[in-house]
């Protein structure tokens, strides 16, 4: 299967200012609320969001990233060692309502680890749950998202890339077979 365009450039900063007012009708101003991105590639979300929130709200949003190697259930069985990315926390969790965010929502087991490294930094009010890419149907836990850019269906073979312009020199979200791109 030749790579498909899932949402192009212009699609995901349509689907990026949807998710904010998203936000805004439940966050309000966001005077209780941080997003935190799930490392590696939640972060970039999180940058765009940030950008697009803080023009419409006129205001300073908080925001964090958060590693989650070491609360992975695959991490002592992988032949070679993970090597963790950088958790950017300078603010309490406790009692604030947060936003965990990542690109690719897919069997769970990403989210699940997210959700044990946020109790490191304190008790939130309550976790929402926001990704660009829903690709529903491959659940290995019972996780879903409040807050979903895009969902689509795909079998186990095919795999979802997100591509930011700052990395990989234009914003588009591809599916593939694993076969093709390997």
């Amino acid at each position: 299967m030749e790579k498909q365009v899932i949402l192009n450039a212009k699609h995901l900063e349509l689907t990026l200012k949807r998710l904010c007012h998203e936000l805004i009708e439940s966050h309000d101003d966001f005077s209780n609320t941080v997003i935190v991105g799930l490392q590696p590639r939640g972060i970039h979300v999180v940058e765009r969001l940030k950008i697009i929130l803080e023009d419409i709200l006129k205001k300073e949003i908080t925001c964090g990233n958060l590693d989650i190697t070491f609360y992975r259930d695959d991490f002592r069985r992988r032949e070679t060692p993970l090597l963790p990315s950088v958790t950017n926390i300078d603010f309490s969790l406790e009692n604030k309502d947060v936003i965990l965010v990542d690109d690719v929502l897919f069997t769970g087991r990403t989210i699940r680890s997210g959700l044990d490294a946020v109790l490191s930094f304190g008790r939130p009010k309550s976790v929402e749950l926001m990704v660009l890419i829903d690709r529903r149907f491959r659940r290995d836990l019972p996780i879903e998202a409040n807050y979903v850019g895009k969902a689509v269906d795909t079998l186990l073979s095919e795999r979802v890339s997100v591509e930011w312009k700052e990395h990989e020199g234009e914003d588009k979200i591809l599916l593939y077979t694993k076969e093709s791109d390997e």
